[in-house]
């Protein structure tokens, strides 16, 4: 009896797995190609200054807290989190030749939000605290019912809960969300602050279904956190649970192949082609592996690494599929100090719709040639030197903007490519500067770093040059995204951004679990029990993925009581 996994991609998605099925009872391998590990969750040290390189929000602080509990440990004692007394600060496109725009604050405190959005516009206050309320409300069914399972059973996920919300959740999910924020209020900028959260989605307000109201939720009733020294701690973190379990970390480990055995098909299995037996690396290295877990970008997976007769996505299947946005991110220091700027700072344009329509196109796969990169963007600026002090030189601020751009892998790349990113950075870097009332913000920049979607197509195998993955439109949402288990060698797992749940670092930790229930045959909507017991993986449940490819698991009837973290094994607690 064997129990080797391998995983492919150290990004949060593959490390949160190789933790997790190592406590299970797995000899697991994670293999990265990269010197680290993080994926688009990284870090850049450069001259002094250091940058977080991908997500700079932390959102859905429970998700988390629930992934360190089932190791049976606190994410407070791994991860210094401060929540931000300024969620972030709104800039609205100025008019021409006004001067600088005259930005709002978001806060931690409800009450003073409900006074500036109702000085903005009478009644706006009370309008937005009914709308957290629905938000909140979808927030906890998308929780308890879709984010923690893998649609094995549809009829496990849809209850009697969610059958009496039926009316409200047909709503959410036929009209956008932007159609719903246009019933709370009229004022254009708190539309903006009620619909930014698409673009985390890698979407707009106008393609994501109206259940995503649910993300107002995070940052109007649960709050900003920002985790001292960077998000990058969270993926140290996460990096040492996996060591701690016993994972194999090898950076500069380039998976070229997921080798698979020719299969027969059955009742059980009936599109079945395939077993996976292992990787090969670039260098020729075979790994061998009872399960393979891919954390790498699915098409990659799919076009790159996978023979043509085992792809159940194979390239066509793309193309009528929307990749979402792709980004240009400018990491600059900064002599002299921002206070113009908060940790957060979100600048929209007064076209909103046609930024979009720009960067993602009117249909739902536009080519990437008919997209553009928009003259004026709305834009995110992070500055986290506003709360750690050691992120720069003294006398010295860093900045992360991160534009939403078109989905295109050919911008950024050839010989040509760097100046036309430098030129877009110029771009934009001025558009903060005027809109901020910073007027030598380019000539303060004493360093910079610029990445485009040709990067993240080059570094991350990235479908299109994505910066997130596959938009969260409502055909590409919840069953509808790519299955994590492949029907065609189903001892390949996927976890990442293009699989379920989505994208995000919650929705990839919420990922790695929704694998390991696959290996137990657990087909429940709820999260796992905290502590899991290290070993569990041998409570695997028959129809579990775990039980069929690896033949560790006791036999006879399991189950798993959601209340103790107890397995029982015909009658037996293990």
């Amino acid at each position: 009896m064997t129990n080797r996994v391998v995983v492919v991609g150290g990004g949060i998605g593959g490390l949160a797995t190789a933790a997790l099925l190592a406590r299970g009872g797995a000899d697991v391998t994670l293999l990265e190609r990269h010197e680290r590990v993080g994926g688009r969750a990284g870090t850049l040290d450069l001259d002094g200054f250091r940058f977080d390189t991908g997500p700079s929000f932390y959102f859905m602080p429970e998700v988390f807290a629930h992934y360190f509990a089932l190791f049976g440990e606190r994410i407070e004692d791994h991860v210094d989190l401060v929540r931000l007394p300024t969620a972030y600060r709104l800039f609205p496109e100025p008019e021409a030749g006004a001067g600088p725009s005259r930005p709002f604050d978001v806060t931690d405190d409800p009450e003073r939000n409900h006074a500036t959005f109702d000085a903005l516009e009478p009644g706006a206050g009370e309008a937005v605290r009914k709308y957290t309320e629905q938000s909140t409300e979808a927030y906890r069914t998308a929780l308890d019912h879709f984010l923690y399972t893998t649609f094995e059973r549809m009829d496990r996920a849809v209850d009697l809960d969610v059958a009496r919300r039926g009316g409200t959740l047909a709503t959410l999910l036929t009209q956008s969300l932007a159609q719903k924020i246009e019933k709370v209020t009229e004022h254009p900028v708190l539309r903006q602050a009620l619909g930014y959260h698409a673009v985390f989605l890698g979407s707009s307000p106008y393609r994501v279904p109206a259940l995503y109201s649910l993300m107002s939720h995070l940052d109007l009733v649960d709050g900003v956190y920002y985790p001292r020294g960077g998000m990058y701690t969270v993926i140290e973190a996460i990096e040492r649970l996996a060591v701690a379990q016993g994972v194999r970390i090898r950076t500069g480990a380039d998976v070229a192949e997921v080798l698979v055995d020719d299969a027969p098909r059955s009742i059980r299995h009936p599109r079945r082609t395939g077993h996976a037996r292992g990787v090969r690396l670039a260098s020729g290295e075979v790994v061998p592996a009872d399960v393979v877990v891919s954390g790498a970008d699915l098409f990659h997976t799919e076009t790159a690494l996978l023979a043509p007769e085992h792809r159940t996505h194979p390239e066509p299947w793309w193309q009528d599929k929307g990749p979402g946005i792709s980004a240009l991110l400018i990491m600059a220091g900064v002599r002299g100090s921002l206070p113009e700027l908060a940790h957060h700072s979100l600048f929209f344009t007064r076209d909103w719709p046609g930024n979009f329509d720009a960067i993602l196109g009117p249909g739902r796969a536009t080519p990437a040639e008919d997209l553009r990169v928009p003259d004026v963007a709305s834009l995110y600026v992070s500055r986290t030197t506003a709360t750690d002090d050691d992120a720069a030189p003294d006398g010295h601020e860093n900045l992360f903007v991160l534009v939403p751009f078109p989905a295109d892998p050919s911008i950024g790349a050839g010989d040509a490519g760097q100046a036309e990113l430098d030129s877009y950075a110029d771009r934009y870097l001025d558009q903060v500067a005027r809109w901020a009332g910073i007027p030598d913000l380019r000539e303060r920049v004493v360093t910079r770093r610029v990445v485009g979607p040709a990067d993240f197509a080059r570094d991350f195998s990235s479908w299109r040059g994505s910066a997130l993955g596959m938009e969260h439109t409502l055909a590409q949402s919840a069953m509808f995204r790519p299955a994590d288990r492949s029907p065609r060698v189903p001892n390949l797992l996927h976890v990442g951004g293009n699989t379920v749940p989505g994208v995000g670092l919650p929705m990839c930790l919420i990922g790695a679990e929704l694998v390991a229930k696959r290996l137990l045959g657990e087909t429940s909507p709820h999260p796992l029990p905290t502590p899991l017991r290290r070993g569990y993986l041998d409570a695997a449940r028959s129809r579990g993925a775990w039980t069929e490819h690896t033949g560790t698991a006791r036999p006879g009837t399991v189950r798993l009581d959601p209340r103790t973290g107890v397995v029982d094994v015909d009658g037996t607690r293990a």
